[in-house]
């Protein structure tokens, strides 16, 4: 199976913007909830979760009824998120802000579920310093997470894009693209990154462990439904504490679930292993609480913000970042604090760290 990328997509975007032009549905208290998840290590939990029941030993805790839905296109599965066709989906920090948030879709991050710490990286191909990146065509996802990395990359070295040219190229097509004569430069994610090291001329210059805690991996829920159900929010919590617990367990178990969740997301035990080595994971909650509510959270989502907006993925009538808000734990709110539309909580993760799920 295929590993589908954490990207942005215009196409997406403008989908997302049209659903963000129509009023909220009414949410109320229900029993039935559906949860969308893609193909990425910090992920995988979920489709493990549902596959063994986990999702509906915590489901039926709360008298609820929870549906996990894979999703072969990360995109597919936000755009279907923002037009309210589930009650929540796993994205990242950017993507949330993006494409629900920016589509109008009021969004809570229910779970911090880890962030990248190596995964992405930009490879040159018989050099050995990032510094030579300058002139380059680089190959990436444009408006990705590796576009970001890119960025944050070329302010290491007070560069900025115009030292080097972008080439947009699809994550299926960027292993082959590197073995061409024609590319001297990409930015990518794992598995992919493992791939392409294995090339003798392939060298890792930068990654996101030179970044952390800028990519974010969550689980969130539309914040309407998650005020009036609260329940599904503690059923969340739930499933996914068990299962990282049971994920990064050095027992016979721990390996098993290991062996199948990297089975699913199409390597073996070795190689999902490796990647979860380049993974922060929060499988303590209070590590995801003590992340969540740290300082870092609202510098890194002022960059994020800045990003979006000199891309103009905030909107075409976005006059600034602060065009949408961003609320953090502490009720402070990055941007128009009257058009909050992102929300970090620690409600769920703590009820997780004091047993009171």
């Amino acid at each position: 199976m295929q590993n589908f990328s954490k990207m942005l997509s215009i196409t997406a975007l403008a989908a997302s913007l049209a659903v963000g032009m129509t009023p909220n549905a009414f949410a109320a208290p229900k029993t039935d909830f559906k949860v969308a998840w893609s193909i990425y290590v910090g992920w995988m939990p979920w489709g493990y979760a549902a596959d063994n029941g986990i999702v509906k030993k915590w489901a039926d805790k709360y008298g609820l009824t929870i549906e996990v839905t894979q999703f072969n296109d990360y995109v597919e599965s936000m755009n279907q998120y923002t037009a309210g066709a589930f009650d929540a989906v796993t994205l990242t920090n950017m993507d949330g802000l993006s494409i629900p948030a920016a589509g109008g879709v009021d969004t809570t991050a229910v779970i911090v579920g880890d962030f990248s710490n190596g995964n992405d990286a930009v490879i040159l191909k018989d050099k050995a310093s990032l510094a030579d990146v300058k002139g380059q065509n680089v190959n990436l996802v444009e408006f990705s997470v590796s576009h970001y990395l890119l960025a944050r990359a070329l302010e290491s070295l007070k560069l900025t894009e115009q030292d080097v040219k972008v080439i947009n190229t699809s994550d299926a097509d960027i292993v082959g693209a590197y073995k061409t004569k024609d590319v001297s430069a990409v930015v990518t994610w794992n598995p992919l990154v493992a791939t392409i090291l294995e090339d003798p001329t392939a060298r890792k210059v930068f990654d996101s462990s030179q970044i952390p805690g800028e990519i974010i991996d969550l689980m969130v829920a539309n914040t309407d439904v998650l005020k009036d159900n609260p329940n599904f929010g503690k059923a969340l919590a739930g499933i996914w504490y068990e299962t990282a617990a049971l994920m990064t367990a050095d027992t016979d178990e721990g390996k098993a679930a290991r062996e199948a969740m990297g089975s699913a997301s199409g390597t073996d035990l070795k190689g999902f292993e490796a990647q979860i080595a380049a993974t922060k994971l929060f499988d303590k909650p209070a590590d995801a609480v003590a992340f969540t509510a740290s300082p870092s959270l609202p510098k890194t989502m002022d960059l994020v913000r800045n990003f979006l907006f000199e891309k103009g993925l905030l909107g075409s009538g976005a006059a600034s970042a602060d065009v949408i808000g961003i609320e953090m734990p502490d009720g402070k709110v990055l941007g128009d604090s009257g058009n909050v539309k992102l929300r970090f909580t620690e409600t769920y993760m703590k009820a997780a760290a004091d047993g009171s799920l």
